[in-house]
């Protein structure tokens, strides 16, 4: 562990600190440097020196939720003056990740938390099939002995009101979001014997929630929960029934207006809708309902550099849309020599992406593309790197043995990212002979995958 003596720098007249200190060590660094946040804001960018530690120094923070990044992330909270020390090893990131030093017992607390919400998720799928007030009890069991640990916790640290609104939020909207889940896996089962009619004080805990929290609006927690019941929301209050059909574009617009109506902090009003917009229009395929997502986003969102990006990614994703030819890109052969993505489309073609960074996911995607090829042979399937380094590249398609004739890498990444909306791993565009778009935001492993390839077949 780096050992370091941190002493708080304090005005000479008053005594108030001035500075506040996080440093630590990242065993097994995948990256040479470490980024901090607040919020949604970018603050700094550290480098880890040769012994992959780091420092980071700050003048008159606010009180409150902050979060790093190192490849994986995870956020932590601060107050004026602490000297907070962390180790993480990125092979077990989170498991691994502990604080010391001033401020140490409130982090170590909300991992902890954050633990133990991991190990109860794993629970869950069976708990969800119990009837209503059993599950409940299940619940309130769990529930009860992190409020144990933080009772403990109280005791002990004597935090103020600020740090403890976030712990008890660590472990209330976990199981809130629980009990949403609860509604979601209920619902899905409505025309079968197995469905539950929940009783109206299930509901009770939506009584308690705070719409507009500025000091939890970046807490996972609470965020997550916060799209969990909007999502049931929605459906509940909607003629919409189906409780699959949440990418639909009729769930996705009143889900904005009920966010709009419901959430007071503008804030995280703004982040939200940005989210749920841009989530939607990843998937859609329907340029009318892009753009009615758009206009209201904008009517709903007040922070004018998410509009530049919704804009931007309206406009791509309306130019995926069926009907369209399929942009031109310069694409790398295996041997290393240059093609035009549109002149390499000579059948009805599936599209698919693949980088070298997540390994697990290359194999899979190959293997799913064996077997629509053997189900739907009329089809070319052409793997797309979306990597930079050229030799990595050769060498996974080496050691995996992937059809060299049908590999093909990027020359222009980021152009190629924002133009086809490259920003989810399963993405694959399907087009007709001629490059002419027939889905632009297929994703190879959907249940729907094989009806829409029979279905162009068949026309």
């Amino acid at each position: 562990m780096i050992c370091l003596i941190i002493i708080s720098c304090k005005n000479k007249e008053d005594g108030v600190p001035l500075f506040t200190y996080v440093g630590g060590e990242i065993i097994n660094p995948k990256e040479d440097y470490v980024i901090f946040y607040k919020d949604e804001q970018f603050l700094d960018s550290v480098k880890l020196d040769a012994n992959n530690n780091f420092i980071y120094k700050a003048k008159n923070i606010k009180q409150g939720l902050y979060s790093f990044s190192h490849k994986e992330y995870q956020v932590f909270y601060l107050k004026p003056s602490d000297s907070l020390m962390l180790r993480v090893n990125t092979l077990t990131f989170d498991e691994s990740l502990s604080y010391t030093g001033v401020g140490a017992e409130r982090n170590n607390f909300l991992m902890e938390m954050f633990l133990h919400n991991e190990k109860e998720t794993k629970l869950m799928p069976k708990l969800y099939k119990l009837a209503p007030m059993n599950f409940e009890e299940k619940l309130d069991s769990l529930k009860n002995i992190r409020f144990l640990v933080y009772d403990e916790f109280v005791l002990k640290n004597e935090p103020d009101d600020k740090f403890k609104e976030v712990a008890e939020a660590s472990i209330n909207y976990d199981y809130y979001s629980k009990k949403e889940n609860y509604i979601t896996a209920n619902e899905r089962k409505k025309r079968s014997d197995n469905y539950f009619e929940i009783p109206k004080n299930f509901y009770n805990y939506r009584n308690t929630i705070d719409f507009g929290s500025e000091s939890l609006r970046s807490y996972f927690p609470y965020y997550r929960f916060l799209f969990r019941y909007f999502d049931n929301v929605a459906l509940e209050v909607s003629d919409e029934t189906d409780y699959y059909a949440r990418n639909s574009f009729e769930h996705n617009y009143h889900k904005i207006k009920l966010i709009d109506q419901i959430i007071t902090n503008d804030s995280l009003k703004n982040s939200i809708v940005m989210s749920i917009a841009g989530r939607y229009l990843l998937s859609s395929n329907e340029s009318e309902s892009q753009e009615k997502i758009l206009n209201l986003f904008l009517k709903t969102n007040s922070n004018k550099k998410h509009h530049d990006e919704i804009k931007d990614l309206t406009n791509a994703s309306k130019k995926l849309t069926p009907g369209n030819k399929i942009s031109s890109h310069t694409l790398i052969t295996t041997e290393n020599t240059i093609k035009d993505l549109q002149a390499i489309i000579k059948n009805p073609t599936v599209l698919y992406f693949w980088s070298g960074k997540l390994m697990n996911h290359s194999k899979n995607i190959h293997y799913r593309v064996s077997e629509l090829n053997s189900k739907f042979p009329e089809y070319d399937y052409i793997g797309i790197n979306t990597d930079s380094n050229f030799n990595n590249w050769i060498s996974i398609i080496n050691k995996f043995g992937f059809k060299k004739g049908k590999e093909f890498q990027f020359k222009n990444i980021s152009k190629a990212e924002k133009e086809l909306v490259i920003y989810t791993v399963n993405k694959a565009i399907i087009v007709d002979e001629n490059g002419i778009i027939i889905n632009g935001s297929a994703n190879l492993f959907n249940i729907n995958i094989e009806e829409i390839l029979l279905e162009y077949l068949n026309q």
